[in-house]
């Protein structure tokens, strides 16, 4: 005998022929009778805001109500979400630490989250207590080292939130407006965004932020990359041509050894940077009038043996709306 397939199922395959009203009506009465999966499902289509339209507020709700039924996923992006104030008034570290707590006692993910941001020197805010002190290896373009800015179990929590996310990069063509291959960047990344970002990263968006000396909010997700034997990053500027709100900084972190090759070059003052494992790399992009700076040209070289994994986090000029880059 074929099982019946779950609400969430059922839902899906209405919202494939285009019947989004049906098919969130499935998830409804599903998750007002207790299933968690339909909640759940109903969540992240509210997040995603496709096929319905997003609703970080509702999707809040719908998190908590599938994580009081027992939902893990739901507990933790809950957790997630009210780290980052995505869908109410201000972030709320404590709210989002005491959710944590609950959930660790019965989750071993969120009792490995907890446990790293146990050991972390930060404030009630999730900040740093100290503002990490970096060494200057360039003044034209400014690039400043900061040694050990990752302990090594950091560095393995970030690779593995986006180990799943990862594919090839790509870009959209002006031109055409697809998606196509990314032309400079040959390598796998994917984006931690706002439902994804967990304390853990929270923290070290906060850590970048006091490094740099800017508005976490001015950071855009942070990103990981990881380079196989021949990927590269060719020589780039990572200002963005005609950007109302600029690049002005990037921040990259060195996340693992094992390889060769895969030094950071900037070619017009003649710098490579040798990857070290929790090391990070922060430099300016523009200058002082706000015009890109061609002496932040810089390159990831090619890696020669092994996997390079790495992040970068993009600051921009001001604050920006982290939902308006998830899609």
């Amino acid at each position: 005998m074929t099982p019946s397939r779950s609400a969430a199922e059922r839902a899906r395959s209405l919202a494939e022929t285009g019947d989004a009203t049906a098919a969130a009506a499935v998830l409804e009465h599903a998750g007002a009778a207790g299933d968690a999966d339909a909640l759940m499902q109903l969540a992240v289509w509210r997040l995603v805001g496709t096929p319905l339209p997003r609703d970080l507020t509702v999707a809040r709700a719908l998190l908590a109500r599938a994580a009081a039924i027992g939902h893990v996923d739901a507990a933790l992006m809950q957790v997630a979400l009210t780290a980052n104030g995505s869908g109410a008034a201000a972030p709320d570290w404590r709210g989002a630490l005491a959710l944590l707590r609950v959930a660790a006692a019965g989750d071993p993910v969120a009792a490995a989250q907890l446990a790293l941001v146990d050991a972390m020197t930060i404030d009630a805010a999730g900040r740093p207590v100290r503002a990490p002190v970096g060494e200057l290896l360039c003044d034209a373009p400014r690039v400043v080292r900061f040694r050990g800015f990752l302990s090594a179990a950091e560095c393995a929590h970030v690779a593995g939130v986006a180990a799943p996310m990862l594919a090839p990069a790509r870009v959209i063509d002006p031109a055409s407006g697809r998606w196509v291959t990314h032309p400079v960047r040959t390598a796998d990344d994917a984006a931690i965004g706002p439902a994804n970002e967990d304390m853990v990263v929270r923290a070290i968006n906060a850590r970048i932020a006091a490094a740099s000396g800017t508005d976490i909010a001015a950071g855009e997700p942070l990103t990981v990359l990881r380079y196989r034997p021949g990927q590269q990053y060719r020589p780039h500027l990572d200002t963005m041509a005609g950007a109302a709100n600029q690049r002005v900084m990037t921040m990259l972190l060195y996340l693992n050894a094992g390889y060769r090759g895969g030094d950071t070059h900037f070619p017009a003052p003649g710098l490579s940077v040798v990857p070290v494992p929790g090391d990070a790399l922060l430099f300016r992009n523009t200058l002082p009038d706000d015009r890109p700076d061609p002496l932040s040209r810089h390159a990831g070289q090619p890696v020669l043996a092994g996997t390079k994994w790495l992040a970068t986090r993009w600051i921009r000029a001001a604050p920006l709306d982290p939902w308006a880059l998830s899609g």
